[in-house]
This record gives structure tokens, sequence and C-alpha cells, in this order.
């Protein structure tokens, strides 16, 4: 019995990253960039959580006995 946590941390950090993104698509242009030198944060943030996710779920997915 193995347990292999890049699995649900991958799954964690996928949901996170693309709730950010929505987040920063939403609200491209709102004021609260300003604060920020005009960056969108959001987008950026969910965008590298989207990649540590699937790099943390691909494998796991790839592996043998699927991660479980």
């Amino acid at each position: 019995m193995g347990l292999d946590l890049r699995k649900p941390i991958g799954i964690f950090f996928l949901v996170l990253g693309v709730i950010l993104v929505g987040h920063g698509f939403l609200t491209r242009g709102a004021e609260m960039y300003a604060k920020s030198l005009g960056i969108n944060i959001n987008l950026n943030w969910g965008a590298v959580l989207i990649v540590f996710g699937l790099l943390m779920l691909i494998p796991a997915l790839l592996s043998k006995g699927g991660g479980e």
C-alpha cells in the first residue's frame, strides 16, 4: 500500500490555480492592480499554480497504479 501525495497536492494546486486565473480574467483592468504597478498578480500566480499542479499530477497519474 503506497501513498502517493502527488495526486491530491496536484489536484489542490490545479483547482486553486484555475480559481485565481478565473478571478484574474474577471478583474482585468481593475483599479486594485494600480497598487501592483498594473501587474495582474492573480492571473500570473494562477498560471504558476496551474503549472505546479500539473507537474505534480501528471507523474502521479502516469506512475504504476495511477497513484492509488
